[in-house]
């Protein structure tokens, strides 16, 4: 039988961690002087007294390690729980969201998909905004974590692919993934701290920075305004886009900088290739296209289209104009680059570039049988052949996902939603991006006039999305349980 104390134990742990940083907004409203600060106090006092209660309880349950089985479920209950508790500020808060709506603003935030169902940001309290930015900033560096050393261990989406190389730094073995988490949460807080500077030195009061920061680097995509980004000028917007490129890049690669590798093993990634070659392609092409709408081929053309394409591809989902008013080619190309994502170990989202690496290398392979049926052919990713496992995973991913969008698709349409927003809604919170399509759920909305049942399913999307699709649905198939 499956023991759930050493999963409670740290479950238990993460979320009393959680109402530890509660106390951050609490300082900043008290500082502000708004009479919001209790409301943080009241949720930490929730949070870190729940959250100690059941380690307290699952303490006589530690072990040594986590057998695979407690591992998914960790993985899975971790980004179930955390929002629970998360939402408690929304919920109790000057917002007077329903709970509905609070579960939906958290778990968007820590999955970092960034979709929100509030509006009048700009009146909100400073602790909701910092908690808001918070959220995202621990949902950011929780996914890189999971990614880099959960995720190939338990063989989810081709992920395996990278387990070797977490731990291969140029030739040292790195000796155990408590180092990898710790320096690539180094890394993480010197981004946010450098891309803060960044933003005050161009304009941002020291608060919207820091905010701002966290939810660039974390490309979760939550705003101190409803206007996102359209409220700040042009030397933010390239500095947004140079921070959300640099957050969507494998934070391993980071760490082999630093451990000696000098830029070696970032310039030598194909992914990173891919993924550039992309941006640059999605660019020109846009800025082509919106030089028709700005009436003439001029700088606010190429950062309208640099910054957007950016935003939607790393699944940071900022705005700084609706694109849905630059006609029916731009809003088809935001939808598919949506669908595409950044690298594998980063905090973006969505199916990920190395994924359609291993499909088209698979496709390539398979084409050549076809023509040379005795010869033998073997996808290649990095000059490496990559196993049948791997492929597997890789598409067994790619046919979960399709389906699975198709299915929340439906279920949000038998919801009361039109077509576009059914559609759109799919992808964008299985896909982690923030912003749908249409006048509700685009750029210039939001999703609070959705009806309850389709908040529901898509803050379950969300969750999804994040954790790779079949880590979740491992948990939910009978011969998990059955052990």
């Amino acid at each position: 039988m499956l023991d759930f104390r050493p999963v409670g134990y740290v479950i238990g742990l993460l979320v009393a961690a959680l109402g530890v940083t509660m106390f951050a907004p609490m300082m900043a409203d008290a500082v502000a002087g708004n009479g919001h600060w209790p409301v943080f106090l009241q949720s930490a006092i929730i949070a870190i007294g729940g959250g100690g209660l059941t380690a307290l309880a699952c303490a006589n349950g530690v072990s040594e390690g986590l057998s695979i089985r407690q591992t998914f479920l960790l993985t899975v209950l971790v980004w179930v729980a955390l929002p629970l508790f998360g939402a408690l500020p929304f919920w109790l808060g000057q917002t007077q969201l329903r709970y509905t709506d609070a579960f939906f603003e958290a778990m968007s935030g820590l999955t970092t998909t960034g979709a929100t169902v509030i509006s009048g940001i700009d009146a909100l309290p400073e602790g909701l905004k910092l908690w808001r930015g918070v959220l995202q900033w621990l949902g950011g560096i929780g996914i890189i974590v999971v990614a880099m050393v959960f995720l190939p261990e338990l063989k989810v989406g081709g992920m395996q692919i990278f387990r070797s190389e977490a731990f291969d730094t140029m030739g040292k073995i790195l000796p155990r993934a408590a180092e990898i988490a710790s320096r690539i949460s180094t890394i993480y807080v010197f981004l946010t701290f450098a891309c803060a500077l960044s933003y005050a030195a161009l304009g941002m009061n020291a608060f919207d920075a820091m905010v701002h920061a966290m939810t660039t680097i974390s490309t979760g995509g939550f705003a101190n305004t409803d206007a996102s980004f359209g409220a700040f000028g042009a030397g933010i917007h390239y500095a947004a886009s140079a921070f959300m490129i640099l957050a969507a890049l494998p934070f391993v690669r980071f760490v082999q900088m630093i451990s000696g590798g000098g830029m070696t093993p970032l310039l030598r990634d194909s992914q990173v290739h891919a993924f550039f070659g992309i941006i640059l392609a999605l660019v020109i092409v846009m800025s082509l296209w919106t030089a028709r709408t700005f009436h003439g081929f001029e700088e606010l053309a190429f950062r309208e289209s640099l910054f957007n394409v950016v935003s939607i591809l790393t699944g940071t989902g900022y705005a700084s104009a609706d694109y849905m008013q630059w006609g029916p080619f731009a809003v088809t190309i935001f939808f598919f680059t949506g669908l595409i994502g950044g690298c594998a170990g980063s905090t973006a989202c969505s199916v990920k570039v190395f994924r359609y690496q291993l499909l088209f290398a698979a496709i390539k392979a398979q084409i050549r049988r076809i023509h040379s049926p005795h010869g033998i052919f073997t996808p290649r990713y990095q000059g490496r052949p990559v196993g049948e496992d791997v492929l597997n995973s890789v598409m067994a991913f790619f046919v979960a996902f399709m389906v699975g969008m198709g299915v929340i698709a439906v279920a949000l349409g038998m919801t009361g939603l039109d077509f576009i927003t059914s559609v759109s809604g799919a992808a964008t919170a299985l896909a982690n991006v923030g912003p749908g399509l249409g006048t509700e759920i685009g750029p210039a909305g939001n999703f609070a006039g959705l009806n309850d049942t389709a908040k529901w399913i898509l803050a379950i999307a969300m969750l999804f999305g994040r954790l790779e699709i079949l880590a979740v649905l491992t948990i939910l198939s009978w011969r998990f349980w059955r052990g």
